[in-house]
């Protein structure tokens, strides 16, 4: 099979991301390569704005074309909305009330299932946003990666990336490039679901099959920093309930 081509845009950005990461961190890569083709559904955790950057470069390190679902917003920026056209990256929109917001999310995961459909690798922080957590483990996470893998008969990959948020933290608008940061990537191997992809697609399905996902991607998380991950998952609601 052919290697998959990116285009003018991925190589425009390639030029461009490589040496900015080179510049901000050391890169080290753990774990199996990814498939070289077909249908990939990455699953990963989100700590930073800049996870996007690095998880790009890890991606396309694998000889593969990353793609990416982000908020619809980004496309109305200038220069970065046609970027992510050219780059074919998916958006994903929110409606203003419950039921446009649900109609929107269904949308967005059919163009992601065709993009699967077609070999194409994707990108997904089930998590929806960075991580509330105050030490950056993953916190309880939407359903979307689920539905994805259930619905497409592809590689679930987990993976972990840590230091991107010791160079950029969102919640607290901190840029710290000094010293040069390590960004350490672990990618797992593929997740089996046989167990689950006969059975109707119920709500306690998708969770199930969300949190053995999300624990698999905080599985490698450990690995990437050197450390025990807490029980669970981190819940911004039932911290605020507790004062947290």
């Amino acid at each position: 099979m052919r290697k998959e081509k990116g285009g003018p845009w991925i190589r425009m950005c390639a030029i461009v991301l490589y040496p900015t990461v080179k510049l901000l961190a050391r890169r080290v890569n753990k774990g199996p390569k990814l498939p070289r083709h077909g249908g990939v559904l990455l699953v990963m955790n989100h700590v930073s704005h800049l996870d996007p950057v690095f998880d790009a470069i890890l991606v396309h390190n694998n000889e593969r074309v990353p793609r990416f679902m982000a908020k619809a917003s980004l496309w109305k920026v200038p220069v970065l909305g046609k970027v992510l056209v050219g780059a074919g990256q998916i958006p994903v929109y929110r409606g203003g009330d419950a039921r446009e917001s649900l109609r929107a999310a269904k949308e967005s995961l059919e163009v992601a299932s065709k993009g699967l459909e077609q070999g194409k690798l994707l990108v997904i922080y089930p998590e929806g946003t960075i991580t509330k957590d105050p030490d950056g483990w993953p916190m309880a996470s939407r359903t979307g990666a689920a539905r994805l893998a259930l619905a497409n008969d592809v590689p679930v990959i987990p993976a972990a990336r840590w230091g991107t948020r010791a160079l950029y933290d969102g919640y607290n608008k901190k840029f710290r490039p000094f010293p040069r940061k390590t960004v350490t990537s672990v990618l797992g191997e593929p997740i089996d679901l046989s167990a689950y992809r006969d059975q109707p697609v119920t709500a306690q399905v998708l969770r199930e099959v969300t949190d053995l996902l999300m624990g698999r991607v905080k599985e490698l998380l450990e690995q990437a920093r050197g450390e025990h991950a807490p029980e669970g998952f981190y819940s911004p609601v039932k911290a605020k309930q507790n004062g947290e």
